[in-house]
């Protein structure tokens, strides 16, 4: 994703701030991407009126929503100085619809906003969300209302030991993404490698096994070949976390301790933290 050309931002008609569109409007300033604000609508009383005609039942889901079209219309109007295009599809399943359009037009970029939940002071993500991060065939942007600081961190998730060729390739993209959204975002890139512990069931059943040198020769292993892959983009020791345990404890963890903004991971590519701007 050396460019973003198409952005699609995905609009909650239950929310007042749209921090989904807020971001996308500064994302594509910086990029001269395009916008389309998408929003899927689903009346299930429609599922109640079979009892109806085919064309009254129609009428009825138009009315719908073109009373949707209405109001996100009326919702971008008010960045005038952005052209933003609007698409209300009716789908009672919003991830599908997503992802279908995503395939359709070719976009980029999709970009949703979260919520934190206050008493758990932790983001919640809702089945849409997993979905699109499970299945969207393009990369993710989840944000939340907190702005980006200045000189703010990017954290890109790799896998430096793999010799399969789709995660080779992946890493790639992953730490090329990450470079390009840092220009945009005038932040700094981390990479972080996590590497497995050693197993305790062969540290019991084979006592000739060395589980110390075992450890150190993996840990040898993740830091030389997550060196060698920071040097192919650049990219110093400094910049570099090779840290043992599963790699969701160890992302969230380093991301946590460099106050990263955004975390760029997953199998095609997700994001997420603050959102990429204020």
């Amino acid at each position: 994703m050396n460019t973003i050309k198409r952005i699609l931002a995905v609009i909650d008609p239950t929310k007042d701030d749209q921090h989904g569109l807020s971001r996308s409007i500064e994302l594509a300033k910086k990029s001269g991407a395009s916008i389309t604000a998408f929003m899927t609508v689903y009346d299930f009383s429609y599922e109640m009126t079979t009892m109806l005609s085919g064309e009254e039942r129609e009428a009825m889901r138009s009315a719908v929503i073109k009373d949707r079209e209405l109001w996100l219309t009326d919702l971008v109007s008010v960045y005038n100085d952005i052209n933003i295009e609007t698409q209300v599809v009716w789908h009672n399943r919003p991830y599908e619809a997503i992802i279908n359009t995503v395939m359709e037009h070719n976009f980029d970029l999709v970009i949703k906003g979260t919520h934190q939940h206050g008493a758990l002071k932790s983001v919640i993500f809702t089945p849409t969300d997993w979905h699109l991060v499970r299945k969207c065939p393009a990369p993710v942007l989840f944000v939340k209302e907190m702005a980006w600081p200045a000189n703010g961190n990017i954290l890109a998730a790799i896998n430096a030991v793999s010799e399969n060729d789709e995660h080779v390739a992946l890493n790639k993209r992953i730490i090329k993404d990450a470079q390009f959204l840092c220009e945009l975002a005038n932040a700094k890139l981390n990479l972080v490698n996590a590497y497995p512990a050693t197993p305790v069931n062969i540290a019991i059943e084979i006592p000739e096994f060395n589980p110390g040198v075992y450890n150190e020769s993996v840990k040898k292993h993740h830091i030389e070949s997550t060196t060698q892959l920071a040097n192919d983009f650049n990219l110093t020791t400094e910049q570099c976390f090779i840290e043992e345990g599963l790699p969701e404890d160890v992302i969230p963890d380093v991301a946590k301790r460099l106050n990263s903004e955004l975390v760029d991971w997953h199998c095609w590519t997700y994001w997420f933290k603050r959102g990429f701007s204020g």
